[in-house]
């Protein structure tokens, strides 16, 4: 069977006034090199989140491959992306490991990843005109923008265990961001991580005895989750990530359109259904849960190539990598302190996502709905506001997420009643 791609030109140099298509292709030892560029993109943020959950590394690292290539045939290799752990899961992955341990997290994966799939479908055949109603700029700017600074704690926590490795690192960070120009400079999270562990390692900070004991090939860790319906707070904490997801998937779709020059939204619906369905393959089998990865497109802006089969070429690696538990058994010895200072960047970094969907839609703060919608939601998110309900605890995440909603459309069908909206 003939492979989609055509080749672009002479398939090895690409015009400054030209894109490689997804339906192109350059020559295969260039895309290979393509697809290892992604792999590394996607590699610094991918296994930090199994990292900070106690999740395996290879089990995620073989879903994320899985995903991404599951991704590519569901979206009929029209759109380009990897499928990255998501971020947006750390606090209600860190609260179900607390009370049902990776299990009962799994079951809320799935959760998030069902619905998902659920809102692709409906997108596909209904548009995306009822997101924009239900979740307008203001709203879903503050939820993502709480998700991210709601985990500052934790970065707090790491960060005190060691200090002064934690401060290499996070320098490393900022310092990379603005040092290096093209691919490196758009992996500074990747950079600071590797900086940090050498610095680690000279301090005496590592155990590298795992490693020495693990295959170099093998079958990952794979867990079952386990459902528990007397869980339900559980389970709305992480409801919230759904909106999130939905968020990134969208943004991601417009950002490579506008990249290539396309109308890609027609093809929202099925992202956000790969997603989901990647999402809970994932939790079925013991991996963190996927998202799309803005990384991977700082990559296809810097180098103009947007072909799908160097997606192809990073998915198989990726499932390489997780079939080999010594690489594992290597990301399992990043110590606290270079999670402490790499995740004071990286949370940081999700809160302000949220910003930037403020900025960039022009959110008007001087409006009095705005500013009550997006000022409530992060004080509940960033405080991390608890209520309790007949036994059931409800964290800032959900609490946020929901006073966003309920802040914003009341005080707008109140305002328009009234007329002084």
């Amino acid at each position: 069977m003939a492979l989609p791609w055509a080749l672009h030109g002479d398939g090895k140099t690409v015009d400054s006034t030209e894109i490689v298509a997804p339906e192109e292709r350059l020559t295969w030892p260039r895309t290979i090199g393509l697809g290892g560029q992604h792999v590394v993109a996607m590699f610094g943020a991918t296994f930090l989140v199994p990292i900070i959950t106690g999740f395996p590394p290879s089990t995620t690292l073989l879903f994320s491959g899985i995903g991404t290539l599951l991704f590519l045939i569901i979206t009929k290799n029209k759109l380009p992306s990897y499928l990255g752990s998501s971020f947006a899961f750390l606090a209600p992955i860190g609260a179900a490991t607390a009370v049902g341990g990776i299990p009962l997290a799994l079951s809320g994966i799935i959760v998030v990843g069902a619905l998902l799939a659920i809102v692709g479908v409906v997108v596909h055949l209904a548009g995306t005109r009822w997101i924009n109603a239900l979740l307008p700029p203001v709203v879903s700017g503050a939820i993502v923008a709480l998700i991210g600074f709601n985990l500052a704690p934790a970065a707090r926590d790491n960060f005190a265990q060691a200090p002064l490795t934690a401060v290499i690192t996070l320098a490393a960070v900022v310092l990379s961001a603005v040092l290096f120009k093209g691919l490196l400079g758009r992996l500074s999270i990747f950079v600071g991580v590797v900086v940090g562990y050498v610095a680690a390692v000279l301090l005496g900070e590592v155990s590298f005895d795992a490693v020495g004991d693990a295959a170099w090939v093998g079958l990952p860790t794979f867990t079952a989750p386990a459902f528990d319906l007397a869980q339900l707070p559980i389970y709305l904490g992480f409801l919230p990530v759904v909106l999130a997801l939905i968020a990134e998937n969208v943004g991601h779709v417009k950002g490579v359109g506008q990249l290539t020059k396309r109308d890609l939204d027609p093809l929202t619906g099925r992202a956000l259904f790969a997603d989901g369905l990647s999402t809970v393959l994932a939790g079925l089998g013991g991996g963190s849960a996927t998202t799309t990865y803005g990384e991977n497109i700082g990559v296809m802006s810097a180098t103009r190539v947007f072909s799908t089969a160097a997606y192809w070429v990073a998915g198989i690696v990726a499932i390489l990598l997780g079939l080999s538990p010594k690489i594992g058994a290597v990301i399992f010895t990043i110590p606290p302190g270079v999670l402490g200072g790499v995740t004071t960047a990286l949370y940081g970094l999700i809160g302000v996502i949220g910003i930037r969907i403020w900025v960039e839609n022009k959110v008007d703060f001087s409006r009095p709905k705005n500013q009550l919608t997006a000022g409530v939601a992060l004080i509940m998110g960033i405080a991390d506001f608890t209520f309790a309900l007949g036994g059931a605890s409800f964290g800032g995440i959900i609490l946020g997420t929901v006073a966003a909603i309920v802040v914003y459309h009341l005080m707008t069908v109140v305002g328009r009643l009234r007329g002084t909206d």
